[in-house]
């Protein structure tokens, strides 16, 4: 049965609309005339659109489940960890060294070598660009990775990498006229521009004058993720308590 009045599709034994809640018997024969083209199209189109939500939703939120306290537990300490180390970053100062000296910076240091590898097939500006790219691209494709498993709490620690690599590229992008900062191999950047990353960029493009405003969009980038990953991560957490199922503790 099509509702004459909003076009929702229900069972026929229904009194009123599931919808809109009109009362089907205090309406006229008129009024359960064929439905306009439109709304009938709005009808079919409906379990497709629901469908479509509680996909995203699942990919987003995880399956309904009982979770076990000890995987959740666990989940809070993680929490924990990325929330103060996260805070930290916060209110480090783009200008500041704090990044350079944490382990992460190594980690990132990593994929952002390999992505000068990867991304030199392109030419040689994408190339040098190729280092910013990878550090980018890899926490991005384990944001992807995990929520195609439907493990979305991991997605968010993920989302909070990602913010912090924008971050970590922060004050490599403040030096670029300055050219201060030790690059691989001991180096500064004066010693041999050409080797500074975003010195090149910024140069070959006209924009060297930038590089301090570009830095403070890396930066607050990172800092948007970071709060986005401790919303998303918090609200899981608080999703999952009310699924814990006790009796595996005493089990």
């Amino acid at each position: 049965m099509i509702c004459p009045k909003c076009g929702t599709e229900q069972k026929e034994e229904n009194p009123e609309c599931r919808h809109c809640g009109v009362i089907f018997a205090k309406l006229t024969p008129e009024d359960f005339s064929p439905a306009p083209p439109e709304i009938e199209m709005k009808s079919a189109d409906a379990p497709r659109d629901a469908e479509w939500t509680n996909t995203i939703k699942d990919y987003l939120l995880g399956p309904k489940q009982e979770e076990n306290p000890f995987f959740w537990m666990g989940r809070i300490l993680a929490y924990l960890i990325i929330l103060i180390w996260g805070w930290k970053f916060i209110t480090t100062p783009v200008a500041g060294d704090y990044f350079a000296q944490t382990f992460l910076h190594g980690v990132n240091l990593v994929f952002h070598e390999a992505g000068h590898v990867i991304f030199s097939f392109f030419g040689n500006f994408i190339g040098v660009f190729g280092g910013t790219l990878g550090q980018i691209v890899m926490p991005l494709i384990c944001l992807g990775t995990f929520l195609f498993y439907r493990n979305p709490f991991a997605a968010a620690v993920a989302l909070w990498w990602t913010g912090q690599s924008f971050m970590d590229i922060a004050p490599y992008i403040n030096d670029a006229r300055a050219l201060q900062l030790p690059l691989l191999g001991g180096n500064i950047g004066s010693d041999n521009p050409d080797f500074h990353d975003w010195h090149h960029l910024l140069r070959d493009m006209g924009l060297l004058q930038y590089d301090h405003s570009l830095a403070v969009f890396s930066n607050h980038t990172g800092v948007l993720l970071m709060f986005l990953s401790f919303l998303w991560g918090g609200y899981l957490l608080y999703r999952q308590y009310k699924s814990i199922n006790l009796g595996k503790v005493s089990n």
